[in-house]
């Protein structure tokens, strides 16, 4: 009986923590969401964000999504050849990228650089006793540190997303058009014709905006309730990659079933 008895305490206290760790993460969220005007009150701290974020994600953005465009005009050509149907090679790349790979492998690479870095930078301040000195001097962490990074992420992840969709077309019409012989005109015209602004694009921008909302929040709630320590900073940074990355799949999954059934 002693063994059950334990087995169902050890249950019972991880649950109540896993209640409370969602009770706090819903109270941080709210916070940020509540100081959003107390954060554009002060728009250079959310502008030097946006660029830390957006401006140094920028590289590895562009070129991911240039080699995903490669990949996409040699897959589309060898799949839709099959088919005579090569001249849609434009279209398959422009709705794989809009739909799905622009905004869900931008959120994966930002979470695995930018998301990161928040994490490393609120932990180590967290640390060194930074913010505990900030609420001494009565001026509140969340407001001062936490809110402008948030929504600056919310404001770079979209254009970060649609510089990826961008770039990987442009590489799909590099190996399509220039390298395998397809015609332009064919490949753009496929592309105008089957793209539609609201359901492709508009769907696509919309899931960019909740993967910033989500993996700018976990990063910034695993550095803010990470352990002083060094361990615990490391520990929470790879927290932020993993949480992070299941939770953008899991949403496409739900938005993509809400979005295109």
């Amino acid at each position: 009986m002693s063994a059950v008895t334990d087995q169902l305490a050890r249950l019972g206290a991880a649950t109540l923590a896993l209640l409370a760790a969602i009770g706090e993460s819903a109270r941080l969220f709210f916070r940020l969401l509540t100081q959003g005007l107390a954060a554009f009150g002060r728009p250079k701290l959310v502008l030097d964000q946006i660029h830390f974020i957006g401006n140094y994600s920028l590289v590895i953005i562009a070129v991911s999504g240039l080699f995903i465009g490669f990949v996409l005009g040699f897959q589309g050509d060898y799949i839709l050849t099959r088919y005579g149907a090569e001249q849609s090679v434009g279209l398959l790349v422009a709705l794989a990228l809009l739909r799905e790979l622009g905004p869900v492998v931008t959120a994966l690479l930002y979470a695995g650089r930018a998301g990161t870095s928040l994490t490393a930078e609120i932990g180590l301040m967290k640390a060194g006793e930074q913010l505990t000195a900030m609420e001494m001097m009565a001026v509140d962490p969340v407001s001062r540190v936490l809110a402008p990074r948030f929504w600056a992420g919310v404001i770079a992840m979209p254009i970060l997303g649609c510089v990826f969709s961008a770039v990987g077309i442009l590489g799909g019409w590099l190996i399509s058009v220039k390298l395998i012989g397809i015609d332009a005109g064919a490949f753009w015209g496929q592309m105008q014709a089957g793209v539609d602004v609201f359901t492709d694009i508009g769907n696509g921008l919309i899931k960019s905006i909740v993967f910033g909302f989500s993996v700018t929040f976990i990063a910034l709630r695993e550095g803010y309730c990470a352990a002083p320590t060094p361990e615990g900073v490391s520990r929470a940074t790879t927290r932020t990659v993993v949480i992070a990355s299941l939770l953008v799949l899991g949403l496409d999954f739900v938005m993509t079933a809400l979005m295109f059934r």
